[in-house]
């Protein structure tokens, strides 16, 4: 028989559940508050099949556009032949989690923050712009000895034979 093309096709490992996962949703997900501009990650709870999104969107991360009672608009970017499109759609709050995508940002931010309150104490000015890290210092080796080594002549004929 043919494959089939359903909406839930191929989808038999990537709705399943985790390991040790099964059961019961824990309350956070639903206590947990989203604010429009905030960055989501699509991540589909097999278990709850109503406002399920479509496979292709599991494991994507959007930004908030639309928060409802018991769902959560998402903007992810979907490409589509040779182009990058926008598409908006509504997800319930069981498939949706907080995307730590701008963490590390967050984190540089009140790094950068504090660095420049102190600089400003002692009066000095400093650049907290993230600079490439550069070529590896070079060095040079010592205590090493010098092996020359010379090739064996080859013998065509008494190779032929079976050696020497």
């Amino acid at each position: 028989m043919p494959a089939g093309h359903g909406l839930r096709a191929r989808t038999r490992d990537l709705f399943a559940r985790p390991f040790r996962k099964k059961g019961y949703i824990p309350l956070t997900t639903y206590l947990r508050t989203f604010h429009i501009g905030d960055y989501v990650d699509v991540k589909v709870n097999g278990a709850v099949h109503k406002g399920m999104p479509h496979k292709f969107y599991h494991g994507r991360t959007g930004k908030v556009w639309n928060v409802t009672k018991r769902a959560i608009g998402v903007e992810v970017n979907k490409q589509v032949g040779n182009r990058i499109i926008k598409k908006r759609i509504h997800v319930r709050v069981e498939h949706v989690q907080p995307s730590r995508c701008t963490e590390e940002f967050r984190l540089r931010k009140v790094k950068n923050d504090e660095l420049k309150a102190e600089v400003k104490k002692n009066g000095q000015i400093i650049s907290t712009k993230r600079q490439p890290e550069g070529p590896k210092p070079g060095f040079m080796v010592e205590g090493a000895t010098l092996e020359t080594v010379t090739p064996i002549p080859y013998d065509v004929v008494n190779d032929l034979k079976g050696g020497y």
